[in-house]
C-alpha cells in the first residue's frame, strides 16, 4: 500500500523521536564534558543521497546545519560501491565537516534486508585533539591537531584498530577521546534501532518516499515564508575583535520574491590566527539566523535549508581556505546571525533582537603540576560560558544564555570534578545589560583558580571586549568583557596565557544591547531591576531618569 500525506506526516513526526534518541544515546555515552553536560554536539537521519530528513532537537546550529552538507561529502568520498552493511564513517575535517578539527564526525549506514536506505550521522566536540590545544594561536591547520580525513572508522563491524593508535598517540586525553569516537558509533546504532521499528509498524522498505516529501514540503513551506519578506537589497556591517587586528563582517540580502541570498563580500580577509571561519560554518550560522526570523516554525531539513543561498568570497575571514588555522571559529561564527540579523532589520522592523554577547566564552584549561616531579597527572578542562542576548522588540534579553549556540553550560560541580581547578565564584553581572526599552541580558562574573599543588595555562578565545554588543532602535550597548586576574591585573582576550598557583583568573562576560529608548522603559520595571540587582542606582537615573 502507497502510503498517504497523512502517513508521512505521522512519519515524519516519529523521526523526531528517532534522532532525538540518538542524540540522547551520545548524552549518556559521551566521556567529555562538552557533550555530556553542554550538548555540544548533533545527531540526524540522511536519505541514500545524504540529504538530512530530520535532526535531534538536542545539539547546536553550527553542528546540525554544516553536518547537513558534509554527509554528502561522505557518499562522494567513500562511494556508493564501497558501503556496507556495518561500516561507519569518521572525520574531523574542518572543510568537509563543521568547521575546526575538535568536531568529529561519525556517519553510518542504515540498512534494511541487505538494502541500503540511508545515513545516521552526528557530532560531537572533544576535550582534544592534539596539536597546540583548543586556542587560537596556531599559524596553519597543522598545528592545530590530529586532522582525520573521511574514511571508515569500522568495516563490517571491525574497527579499525590503527586509527584508534593513533588517535591516542596524538592527544592529550586518549581515553576521553577515543571514547567519544565509540559513542557517537553507538549512538547512530541507537537511532537505526529505533527506525527499523518504525519501518516495521508501517510497513515501508525505504526512506525515498518520506525524504521527498519532508524535503518538499519542507522547501515549499520556507520559500512561502520568505515571499513574505519585503523584496530589496539590504546591507549591514558589523565590527568585531578579531585577534590581533578588528574585523569588519559585511552582508547584503537580497531578496526577490521567493529568493533570498546573502553575500558576505566586503568581509575582512584571513586572519594568521585560527579565528579564521570555514564557509560551512558561516553558511550554518547565517541559515540559522535568518530561518529563526523568517521560518522558525518550518522544521529544520535539506528542504528548509536550501532557498537560503549563501556566499562568502573565498579567502575572506568567513570562507578561509585550507590550511589556514581555524581552531576557534565558533567566535566569528557566533557572531554571523548579529551582522544578518542587522540586514533583515532593515525589512522585517520589530522582529529581530539587538545585537547580543552571541559568541560563546569557551575557556580551555590545561592544568599542570607546580613541581614537575610532583608525579601530579595533567589535566584537560574546558569550559562553556555565556554572555547576555540582545534585547527582543517587546521582551528584555536573556542573561547568561548561549544565542545562537543553545548550549548550555557545565555545571561548576562536573567542571571541578575533571580538573583541579576550583571556581569561586559564578554570578549575573550587574549593570552588563544595555538600556532599552526593554533591556539587555546580562553576562556573568566567573573566578577560577589553580588547586593546591598547580598551576594552570588557559587559551582565551573571547570576543565583544573592543566591540560590546550593539542595541537597536535606541537601545544601548552591552557592557563590554574584561579577562583580568582577581587583583585587577589586565589580561589578553586572545591566546594562551599562565595563571600560578594562588592567583585568580575573573572573567567578566559581556551583556547583551537594550532595544528602544531607555525613557520609554516603564518605571515599575525600572524597580523591579534595581530590586533584583541587574541594574546600579546610578544607571537607574543616569539611563531611565528614575530616582526612586
Amino acid at each position: 500500500m502507497t502510503p498517504t500525506a497523512i502517513d508521512y506526516q505521522i512519519m515524519w513526526n516519529r523521526l523526531i523521536a528517532v534522532v532525538e534518541e540518538q542524540a540522547t544515546t551520545l548524552i549518556r555515552t559521551a566521556f567529555s564534558t562538552s557533550v555530556r553536560e553542554a550538548g555540544d554536539l548533533s545527531a540526524g537521519l540522511f536519505d541514500r543521497q545524504g540529504r538530512m530528513m530530520a535532526q535531534a532537537v538536542t545539539g547546536t546550529p553550527g553542528h546540525v546545519n554544516a553536518m547537513a552538507e558534509s554527509v554528502t561529502h561522505f557518499v562522494r568520498e567513500i562511494g556508493p560501491q564501497n558501503i556496507f552493511e556495518g561500516d561507519v564513517f569518521i572525520t574531523n575535517d574542518p572543510w568537509m565537516g563543521t568547521g575546526h578539527l575538535h568536531d568529529i564526525t561519525v556517519v553510518s549506514p542504515s540498512f534494511r534486508d541487505g538494502r541500503h536506505i540511508g545515513f545516521f550521522a552526528c557530532t560531537a566536540h572533544v576535550v582534544d585533539i592534539g596539536g597546540r590545544g583548543f586556542g587560537p594561536d596556531g599559524n596553519e591547520v597543522f598545528e592545530e591537531g590530529l586532522l582525520i580525513p573521511i574514511m571508515k572508522f569500522a568495516e563490517r563491524g571491525e574497527v579499525a584498530r590503527d586509527l584508534i593508535r593513533l588517535v591516542r598517540a596524538n592527544v592529550r586525553e586518549p581515553d576521553q577521546v577515543v571514547g567519544d569516537m565509540y559513542s557517537l558509533a553507538a549512538c547512530n546504532e541507537a537511532g537505526d534501532r529505533r527506525l527499523q521499528a518504525m519501518m516495521g509498524e508501517f510497513g515501508i522498505a525505504d526512506l525515498d518516499g518520506l525524504a521527498d516529501f519532508i524535503i518538499d514540503a519542507s522547501r515549499k513551506a520556507t520559500r512561502e515564508a520568505i515571499a513574505g519578506v519585503p523584496d530589496g537589497s539590504f546591507s549591514h556591517q558589523m565590527q568585531v575583535d578579531g585577534y590581533d587586528a578588528p574585523v569588519q563582517m559585511v552582508v547584503r540580502l537580497d531578496v526577490n520574491g521567493d529568493t533570498l541570498r546573502a553575500d558576505f563580500t566586503g568581509t575582512s580577509g584571513m586572519s594568521r590566527f585560527g579565528v579564521n571561519c570555514p564557509e560551512v560554518y558561516t553558511r550554518a550560522y547565517a541559515c540559522y539566523g535568518l530561518k529563526c526570523a523568517i521560518a522558525p516554525e518550518v522544521p529544520n531539513n535539506t528542504g528548509s535549508l536550501e532557498p537560503f543561498e549563501i556566499t562568502a568570497p573565498e579567502g575572506c575571514i568567513l570562507a578561509a581556505r585550507r590550511p589556514a588555522p581555524v581552531s576557534v571559529r565558533h567566535v566569528l561564527g557566533h557572531l554571523v546571525p548579529d551582522v544578518v540579523l542587522g540586514a533583515l532589520h532593515q525589512a522585517l522592523p520589530a522582529t529581530v533582537p539587538a545585537e547580543g554577547a552571541s559568541a560563546l566564552w569557551n575557556i580551555q584549561i590545561s592544568a599542570r603540576p607546580s613541581d614537575p616531579d610532583s608525579g601530579l597527572p595533567n589535566r584537560e578542562v574546558l569550559m562553556f560560558n555565556s554572555g547576555g542576548t540582545g534585547a527582543r522588540p517587546a521582551l528584555d534579553g536573556l542573561s547568561a544564555t548561549a544565542f545562537p549556540s543553545g548550549v548550555s553550560t557545565m555545571s561548576v560541580e562536573a567542571t571541578e570534578h575533571v580538573g583541579p581547578i576550583t571556581v569561586w565564584r559564578k554570578d549575573l553581572r550587574e549593570g552588563s545589560g544595555g538600556a532599552g526599552t526593554w533591556r539587555g541580558g546580562l553576562g556573568q562574573v566567573i573566578e577560577i583558580e589553580p588547586r593546591a599543588g598547580y598551576d594552570f595555562y588557559f587559551n582565551a578565545m573571547f570576543d565583544r571586549v573592543d566591540n560590546p554588543a550593539r542595541g537597536r532602535d535606541g537601545g544601548g550597548t552591552g557592557a563590554p568583557g574584561r579577562v583580568e586576574l582577581a587583583d585587577g591585573t589586565a589580561l589578553r582576550s586572545k591566546g594562551r596565557q599562565l595563571v600560578r598557583n594562588g592567583q585568580r583568573l575573573r572573567l567578566s562576560l559581556p551583556g547583551g544591547g537594550g532595544y528602544g529608548t531607555p525613557a520609554d522603559r516603564a518605571a515599575d520595571r525600572v524597580a523591579e531591576d534595581l530590586r533584583a540587582g541587574f541594574i546600579t542606582p546610578e544607571q537607574a537615573e543616569q539611563d531611565y531618569g528614575y530616582k526612586g
